[in-house]
C-alpha cells in the first residue's frame, strides 16, 4: 500500500493559469499541465532565491520531495517553451498557506492576514 501523499503548502496562486504562443488557438492535445504545487517550487526557488531547504520548509515537504517537484516543474516549463506548448497551471495536491507560519514572511500571506508580523 503506497504512503498517502503529503499535501504540500503553497502561499499564492498565479495570476494567470495559462501560457502559449501568441495567436494559438486553445488545442489541448499541445499543452503542458503543470501543478500548482510544482509552480509554487519555481516561484520560490527561481524567482525568490530560496534553495531548496528553505523552500521544503515552507512547502512543508521533505528537501528530497521539493527537489522532485522542481525538477518535474522545469521539465514542464522546458518542454512548453521549446516545442511551443501551451502551458496550464492547475490542480495538484496542496493546501493554501493561512499566513501563520513562522517560516512563512510571503507578503501574499501579510496582504491577506495584515494583522500576522
Amino acid at each position: 500500500m503506497p504512503r498517502p501523499v503529503k499535501f504540500r503548502k503553497i502561499c499564492s496562486l498565479p495570476k494567470r493559469t495559462r501560457f502559449g504562443p501568441l495567436g494559438n488557438r486553445c488545442v489541448t492535445t499541445d499543452s503542458v499541465l503543470m501543478t500548482l504545487d510544482e509552480y509554487e517550487t519555481l516561484r520560490l526557488i527561481d524567482l525568490e532565491n530560496l534553495t531548496q531547504e528553505e523552500c521544503a520548509q515552507r512547502m512543508n515537504v521533505a528537501r528530497t520531495t521539493v527537489q522532485g517537484i522542481y525538477t518535474e516543474a522545469r521539465r514542464k516549463l522546458a518542454d512548453s517553451l521549446i516545442n511551443s506548448k501551451i502551458l496550464i497551471i492547475e490542480g495538484g495536491q496542496y493546501i493554501m498557506c493561512d499566513g501563520k507560519d513562522k517560516v512563512c514572511s510571503r507578503r501574499c500571506c501579510k496582504k491577506k492576514y495584515p494583522e500576522i508580523d
